[in-house]
């Protein structure tokens, strides 16, 4: 979710404007994906690397957050959505700690679509942490070294349980991943657009699924 800064930047505010205003293309995105029948969307709201960012930004990102799951959880208990963040839960602010634990508790038993929140989220520091608990289960016996393969290496990612995506969508004119889902894009499709975020809406998602639609998904094979 990618450009919040600059929408607000040509409209002469702060960034922190661009990132409020970042909510109502968060909620268009989840009621639009429910209504169209997405298994997981996954939103990348902040990475490992955004901690790096000023301090009034980062601690305003945090706020935004305790009050996206107060406010939202309405939403997501009405559309039938399990939430779930993905990242280094453990390494965020204290007072997010009721917040989350609530809409984990109040969303557990939901079966419609499964809504991920990648917070303090950066793959290849997933992909560290996975490898270092594969190792000490060797080392205590717990696991066997040749047993391990990609579904043992997936049960220790952050994603445990989730199939991998297959289509990823990259806001504001931006080329890259950024350092997200690496090991589980493997054979995702992307899909790259101009429109800032706080722009991004059900027809602009719309947009995306159609181009994706139009995919020749062979993963690796040849179609006959």
């Amino acid at each position: 979710m990618d450009g919040n800064g600059r929408w607000a930047k040509q409209k002469k505010f702060p960034r922190i404007y661009g990132h409020r205003n970042a909510i109502s293309a968060v909620r268009q995105t989840v009621e639009a994906s429910v209504e169209l029948g997405i298994k997981i969307l996954t939103l990348y709201a902040f990475s490992t690397e955004n901690w790096e960012r000023p301090k009034v930004e980062v601690n305003f990102l945090m706020k935004l957050f305790e009050e996206f799951l107060k406010k939202e959880l309405k939403t997501l208990t009405e559309n039938n959505i399990q939430f779930k963040i993905l990242g280094h839960r453990s390494r965020l602010p204290a007072f997010l700690d009721n917040p989350i634990q609530h809409a984990y508790d109040v969303t557990k038993n939901n079966t419609g679509m499964t809504l991920c929140l990648a917070v303090d989220y950066g793959s290849r520091s997933e992909i560290l942490n996975a490898c270092k608990k594969i190792v000490k289960k060797v080392q205590s016996n717990q696991l066997n070294y040749d047993d391990i393969d990609e579904a043992i290496f997936s049960e220790h990612l952050f994603t445990n349980g989730l199939a991998d995506p297959d289509l990823i969508i990259r806001t504001s004119g931006e080329l890259r991943l950024s350092n997200f889902l690496l090991w589980q894009s493997a054979y995702a499709e992307f899909y790259f657009t101009d429109t800032l975020w706080p722009d991004f809406n059900r027809t602009e998602l719309i947009k995306a699924l159609v181009d994706y639609s139009g995919r020749n998904r062979r993963r690796g094979k040849v179609n006959d």
